[in-house]
């Protein structure tokens, strides 16, 4: 008998034979009633309160609430508040082509939020065929999502003005030799 001689199969010799004084299984026959499955203990992890992260943003599933932001008339007290918050996490969104951060490379053209403080982060791409064109508006999202104090983000990607190289910051310009 080989290593894998389960993937052959019974030989024919091998077959159980049924003798014709056996009665035939029941259909009848009904398993025992299990109980119902445990559900899965809550993760004992605890983020320390000085991260300032909601992490049931990031596991929670996406709402489905269609293409249209769902955001109030902007409110510039809430903005305010937020705006350094949001602009410190969009910070740790790479383009991964580039080594430049997306808010250095002049990506972000505007950030508000509502009185519910939900928050929109209105950005563009450095060009229509960008391949990571999904994953950084997503990693935005979350990482705005997960900031105490936001209840949701959306993020609208738009093309007008043009991204060029003029948005992007003097540190940026620097750090990719672009003078």
């Amino acid at each position: 008998m080989g290593l894998f001689s389960f993937l052959a199969g019974k030989k024919d010799d091998e077959l159980d034979v049924v003798d014709d004084a056996t009665p035939a299984p029941s259909a009848a026959v009904t398993p025992p009633a299990e109980p119902p499955p445990a559900p899965a203990p809550a993760s004992p992890f605890t983020p320390p309160e000085a991260w300032g992260l909601d992490v049931g943003a990031l596991t929670e599933p996406a709402p489905t609430t269609g293409d249209v932001p769902q955001i109030g008339p902007a409110d510039a007290a809430v903005t305010a508040e937020l705006q350094p918050k949001v602009v410190e996490v969009i910070k740790t969104v790479f383009d991964p082509e580039i080594p430049v951060d997306i808010y250095e490379l002049g990506l972000i053209y505007d950030i508000i939020a509502d009185a519910d403080r939900r928050v929109l982060v209105k950005m563009t791409l450095t060009s229509p065929a960008c391949p990571s064109a999904q994953q950084i508006p997503s990693e935005v999202r979350w990482k705005v999502k997960a900031i105490e104090g936001v209840k949701d983000c959306s993020v609208e990607i738009v093309w007008e003005p043009t991204w060029t190289k003029e948005r992007m910051s003097e540190a940026a310009k620097m750090q990719l030799g672009m003078w």
